[in-house]
């Protein structure tokens, strides 16, 4: 069965009633607030979590389904970054299932997947999907959160959608943050810019990406947006080092398949999001540059 996601945020117990849920899709901070919500609507019950891997050739999923809580009435089973890897798994276990609940969140899954076509084909199971939100639905977010609020213009509201580059996630720390910060419930416009100090990019990853592409503009811009801490020198580093490491994998499988297979093979697997910027960078790298940019890095790392 198929719930569109928007009646599922007005009301997530219309999910109460299927003993396993799919939700999958880009749309990363929606997905964490239906894990919260499903979290506190069962807050008396066991929550599991897990990620594929952990249960993918192991017991550990039968175990769980198999065996009895004398605490609590049923089992809540989140298990993230699923695929279609799970399927024959789900299928051994769900016959088992009793009344525990099993859900699982997935980034994008096409039309031609198996998971997805089983639970949107069933009245047992229920998927819902997670697409990216727009300017729209994050207008929407602020408005809500913040209707209480006086002072609240258009411009301070362009001002939180500019700063959260339409991420769910992202927008609701920074409403986390106003709402916070003007206890009063009237907004300052100074003091919000101030606040949310938009020029400043605090995401030092996408500092590495543009430098590991060579795209000297942007590199140089955020260079001068983003904060750095020199106490996070050695974090900076390793987030480099993990980055070149990972090219270096691809590098070594090049020289027996090509690069979109060497993307699936290496584990953990490339965040969907990261994979445009990582084919550009293996493109650009080969295992002598790697080599000699880690012998920096490491040598570096020794110097602080």
């Amino acid at each position: 069965m198929i719930t569109k996601s928007y009646l599922v945020e007005k009301d997530i117990k219309l999910l109460t009633r299927f003993n396993s849920i799919l939700f999958y899709g880009e749309n990363i901070g929606l997905k964490k607030e239906f894990k919260k919500k499903i979290k506190n609507l069962y807050e008396k019950s066991l929550i599991l979590n897990y990620i594929q891997d952990e249960v993918l050739n192991t017991e550990i999923l039968p175990n769980e389904i198999g065996n009895i809580s004398l605490f609590e009435d049923k089992k809540i089973i989140f298990i993230e970054n699923v695929n279609d890897k799970i399927y024959p798994l789900f299928e051994d276990v769900v016959k088992n299932i009793g009344n525990n609940k099993i859900i699982f969140f997935a980034d994008i899954l096409d039309k031609k997947s198996k998971l997805r076509n089983r639970f949107e084909k069933s009245k047992e199971f229920n998927s819902v999907a997670c697409y990216a939100d727009n300017d729209i639905s994050i207008r929407k977010i602020i408005l809500d959160r913040l209707s209480n609020f006086k002072g609240l213009t258009s411009q301070n509201i362009n001002l939180i959608l500019e700063n959260s580059n339409l991420d769910r996630a992202r927008v609701q720390n920074e409403l986390d943050k106003i709402i916070s910060c003007f206890q009063d419930k009237i907004i300052d416009n100074e003091k919000l810019e101030m606040l949310l100090d938009a020029k400043i990019n605090d995401d030092f990853s996408k500092l590495k990406d543009e430098a590991l592409v060579g795209n000297k503009n942007n590199t140089n811009r955020l260079l001068s947006d983003t904060r750095l801490d020199t106490e996070k020198n050695v974090l900076y580093l390793n987030i480099i080092n993990q980055r070149l490491n990972k090219l270096h994998e691809v590098s070594s499988l090049l020289k027996e398949t090509n690069l979109e297979t060497a993307l699936n093979t290496i584990k953990p697997p490339i965040f969907w999001k990261d994979k445009p910027k990582f084919i550009e960078q293996s493109k650009r790298w080969n295992s002598n540059k790697i080599t000699t940019a880690l012998n920096k890095t490491y040598n570096l790392e020794i110097k602080i």
